[in-house]
């Protein structure tokens, strides 16, 4: 398995993926150019995970300057590994491959956030060393 950089190419595939990660169907045409300002966007960092050519996981980053901790700080925005590819290396791959890029850029801290039913994604971000140290609150328009 390998992990490179995310294309427009794989825009299908992520589209797919957010279509099961959420549960709904995206519009294709609201997403593409989302997708293709977002992977343009330098402060943003999507990454995809292949096995023999196939795009079988991928993860989002944004990397921005706060204040509150006087550095740069990534925040995976979303990440996504199909079902039968899960506990076989590729999560972990992309998890490794955004820490380094982040340190190389200079962040200071990584940060994630999931929602509390995805225990088995609670579970791995410990394993991968991410702290249980945050509450997310959330206000829909």
């Amino acid at each position: 398995m390998t992990v490179r950089p995310c294309t427009t190419g794989d825009f299908k595939s992520i589209l797919h993926f957010l279509n099961e990660l959420q549960g709904k169907t995206f519009d294709p045409e609201l997403l593409q150019p989302m997708f293709e300002k977002n992977i343009s966007n330098p402060a943003n960092i999507y990454l995809v995970a292949e096995h023999y050519n196939q795009v079988v996981g991928y993860l989002s980053c944004h990397v921005q300057l706060l204040l509150h901790h006087a550095g740069l700080v990534g925040e995976v925005q979303e990440i996504f590994v199909l079902k039968e590819f899960r506990g076989k290396g590729a999560g972990k791959l992309l998890i490794d491959e955004l820490k380094e890029i982040v340190k190389t850029r200079g962040a200071v801290q990584l940060e994630v956030t999931t929602r509390a039913i995805r225990e088995r994604a609670i579970k791995f971000y410990k394993r991968e060393k991410f702290e249980d140290s945050h509450k997310k609150l959330v206000y829909y328009l």
